[in-house]
Formats: C-alpha cells, structure tokens, sequence
C-alpha cells in the first residue's frame, strides 16, 4: 500500500539560486555590496530598480559572465559559472545578439548548431528552431532578414535564441524595452506559461513598475543593494501604499532615513 504521507513528508526543492555575500566591485566602486537573496523554481522574480543600481551586474553575475565576483552564488546546484550550465541557462542581454545579415530562421539555425553541437539529429534542431520561433511570435517574420526588422523584434530573436535548449534558468535583462503593449503583454503571458509549464525560473529585469505586478516575486535595487525581496503584494501591505512604486519610493525614503542615523566614520 502507497505511504501517502511520503509526498507530504519530501523536502521542498532547492532554490534555483542562491546568494549570500554576492559582492562585485569595479576599479574603486563597489556595484553589488553583499546581496543575499534566493529564487525559487518555477517563479517569475521581477528585478527592479533605477539605471545603475546594479540590475545587469547582478545578472551577469547569475548567468556566469561577471568577473571579480566574491561571496557565495549557487545556480542550479553548481557554481555560478561552472561549465554545466551553459545548456540549462538563456541569457538575454539588453542589446540584440543577431547576425543582420541573415534571417530570423538563420539565424537560430546558425546558434542552435553552435551553442547545442551535441544535436546531431537535424530535424530535431529545425523542429527546436520553428518552435522558438513560434514562442515569440515571430513565424510570420521567419524569413525576413534581422536587418529589415525593428528594435523589439531583433529582441525577440535573442529570446528565441535563448528558449532553445527550453532552459531551466531565463536571465532576461529589460526583454520588453522597446515593445508595445500588445507585445509586451504577450512576452508576459510566454513568461508564466514558461514557469507554469515548464518549472522554468526567470529573472527578469527592469525599470517600468507596473511589470512588477507580473511577477511572482520582486528584488527592489537601489544603489547596489536589495531594499526588499518579496512578493508584490506583501510589499504594499509593508508599506501601506497601493502600488508597487510607490512601495518602493517608501522603501528608499526609509533606507535613508536610517543611514543618516548611523554614526558617521
């Protein structure tokens, strides 16, 4: 007979990734001061804050690709960095990674052969590019050259490049700058089937505050530390405030506040 308490009894799954100490510093600046912060699997984290807090910092950090990184990073269970994750994550930068000179389909026929030589099967890898296609809404743009696209839709080639491997980790640094709301709600709505679907983890920055309210959880960033980590709710109820800027703003007065109370050096 099945022990119907051994599925209530299982530990909860490890966190996707995990921080403690998370320090960064360029020359005589120090961008990321010992962040700690975890992200659970299957969620959406909305990382949030001005320009030059540290958001891309910290998700180069978390994709691998930042050097002179100190304190403790796990990613899916390794190193942030280690070899094994270059096929579990997609990673999207601000700025499009397309070849202009090629179509949207050459292009991820190009970057699915590179980044997953292992694919010998060339079905299988056509099959992987129509389907990343597909999933940002690009089929009617398949055979259009990356050059005679606009700015959101070369980026949302690099999604596609990304959503190959159908990773386990999507880093996507400000993925709907550029977008209009239609499109915009739609990268969304891709975001949670992901999540939901998938058990995929995303972290997902920006500066436009009402995508805060897409998301599972939020990092709010200021001046490379982590005002708050919690969920969009939580954090106007913490704040008796209505909206997620104006928790925010809260949040930011409040930090302020008490550093002027500290003792000065």
């Amino acid at each position: 007979m099945m022990n119907n308490d051994a599925g209530r009894n299982r530990p909860p799954p490890a966190p996707a990734v995990r921080a403690h100490d998370l320090t960064v510093v360029r020359g005589t600046r120090t961008v990321l001061r010992g962040l700690g912060f975890t992200l659970e699997p299957g969620t959406i984290t909305g990382l949030l804050g001005p320009s030059g807090c540290g958001k891309t910092t910290l998700m180069r950090a978390v994709a691998g690709t930042q050097a002179k990184v100190t304190g403790t990073l796990t990613v899916l269970d390794h190193p942030a960095g280690a070899p094994a994750l270059r096929p579990r994550i997609g990673y999207v930068t601000q700025a499009p990674s397309v070849y202009t000179d090629l179509t949207v389909r050459q292009n991820l026929d190009h970057f699915a052969a590179v980044l997953h030589p292992g694919r010998a099967n060339r079905a299988t890898r056509r099959a992987a590019v129509t389907r990343a296609i597909a999933e940002v809404d690009l089929t009617t743009h398949a055979d259009a050259l990356a050059a005679t696209l606009s700015g959101g839709q070369r980026s949302r080639v690099s999604l596609a490049v990304a959503l190959l491997s159908t990773p386990d980790l999507l880093v996507l640094d400000e993925p709907t700058v550029g977008l209009d709301p239609v499109l915009r709600r739609d990268l969304w709505d891709l975001f949670h089937r992901l999540a939901a679907d998938r058990g995929a983890t995303l972290l997902i920055s920006s500066h436009v505050m009402d995508e805060a309210e897409r998301c599972h959880r939020l990092l709010l960033m200021r001046e490379g530390r982590i005002l708050a980590e919690d969920t969009p709710e939580a954090l106007r109820t913490r704040t008796g405030t209505e909206t997620v800027e104006a928790a925010f703003l809260h949040l930011v007065d409040e930090a302020a506040a008490t550093r002027a109370k500290e003792p000065q050096p």
